[in-house]
């Protein structure tokens, strides 16, 4: 194993900070960590605090104030989270000869989290997406065609703070009225896009890795099987398919990564819709993602890759990985099983088990377990709060509520928009 001697300082919640944790830990990266106290990641045997000690207050807005205390004299700065992804693009250049990373600029980043941004973006790159509208006021909505609103949603432009306030990605509609409704408790500006139908199964994702010299060395694509929430949630059951069976989606995502001249990791969602068979493009996220773990396991390890480059290293390119590898996040996926059983006809419980047969689990690991195990402890402590009313003021709009484990940034088990009652 190649040594490293400039440790990573690695900034997150959850899942992903866990894998990426895993994933620099494997590759004989020491890795610091600032995260909450009570995260799972901190039950993970590569978990180890900054010298300076703990840093679980630390947050995106002081970071410039941390970095100048934290004790590392030089460091790869690896953030997981949206917000972190923003603080680290932010930094001033005074930082770049001790801190290095492998982002691109903060107005690039920013492009990429804010919705409404990158859908103008794609409209720029000729990339297609779902149909989407900017409402900045009332009157937006009032003077939206009718037919805009069958079907859809109201997102944020920006998920992180919306779901720390309302604990949802976004809210369904069926109507004006529904969407009218919704302003009693909803900030503008927001978008309303269509809801593109169709099966889990029409959900694919395009990942990998971006360097300085814009070389794409790495893409993997994976293919979701099941999810939770069953109308709009997260990937509970996927399946790494080939590049060819996607290639569309690659191919655009490829241009749209070009036209900003992109540096970083990076995970696309798309959505094969049936009414005209072209991918449509979701989202981007400029940082790394739930299955980062996996993509390596796969193959393809984006984390060793954004390492080497922050420190201008040679990146060498991956060109295959292992297509039909299985992953699952079991005790979400449990919940997806569940919920699927209270349509007759639909699932068995032995056709579940077989689902499962030789599928990784993208949290648990022999060699590293407790994180799963504080996860699936505080899943059967707290479990789920039921689906109910988000609110009295907008009493037939109902919401999946993020469990008490959840985190703002990303979610153990999150909600997704909120389909109507």
């Amino acid at each position: 194993m190649e040594e490293y001697s400039i440790p990573a300082l690695v900034f997150g919640v959850g899942v992903t900070l866990t894998g990426v944790l895993r994933t620099l830990g494997q590759s004989g990266i020491r890795a610091y960590t600032v995260c909450d106290r009570a995260d799972i990641a901190t039950r993970s045997r590569w978990f180890a605090p900054p010298p300076s000690g703990d840093a679980s207050h630390v947050r995106p807005e002081n970071l410039a104030a941390f970095l100048n205390t934290c004790g590392v004299s030089k460091a790869v700065l690896v953030p997981c989270s949206d917000d972190w992804a923003r603080a680290v693009a932010q930094l001033p250049s005074s930082f770049s000869d001790r801190f290095f990373t492998s982002t691109s600029p903060a107005d690039v980043v920013e492009t990429l989290i804010d919705k409404w941004k990158f859908a103008k973006l794609c409209d720029d790159t000729d990339v297609p997406r779902p149909r989407t509208q900017l409402m900045d006021r009332a009157a937006s909505l009032q003077a939206a065609p009718d037919d805009l609103f069958r079907g859809a949603f109201l997102k944020p432009l920006s998920s992180g703070e919306f779901a720390r306030r309302h604990g949802v990605k976004g809210f369904t509609v069926e109507s004006r009225s529904e969407a009218l409704s919704l302003l009693n408790v909803l900030d503008l500006p927001v978008m309303l896009q269509e809801y593109i139908p169709g099966p889990p199964t029409a959900h694919y994702f395009v990942e990998g890795f971006r360097d300085r010299t814009g070389t794409v060395r790495g893409l993997l694509a994976r293919q979701r099987l099941r999810m939770f929430p069953l109308d709009l949630g997260n990937s509970s059951l996927m399946i790494s398919v080939a590049l060819s069976d996607v290639a569309p989606a690659a191919a655009a995502l490829t241009r749209l990564l070009e036209h900003i001249d992109y540096r970083g990791v990076f995970s696309a969602e798309f959505k094969l819709d049936p009414r005209d068979n072209r991918f449509k493009i979701l989202e981007v996220n400029a940082r790394p993602w739930w299955y980062v773990e996996f993509a390596a396991r796969c193959g393809l390890d984006v984390c060793k890759m954004s390492y080497r480059d922050a420190l201008r290293l040679p990146v060498a390119s991956s060109d295959t990985y292992q297509v039909g590898r299985r992953c699952m996040m079991l005790a979400i996926d449990m919940l997806a099983f569940h919920a699927m059983r209270r349509n007759p006809g639909s699932i068995r419980f032995t056709e579940w088990l077989e689902s499962l047969r030789d599928a990784d689990d993208a949290l648990f690991s022999s060699r590293d377990p407790l994180p799963a195990f504080a996860h699936w402890s505080r899943l059967l402590k707290q479990r789920l709060v039921p689906a109910g009313t988000f609110s009295t003021a907008v009493p037939h709009v109902r919401v999946h509520r993020h469990s008490a484990e959840s985190t703002p940034g990303e979610t153990l088990v999150e909600a997704g928009p909120a389909r109507r009652g």
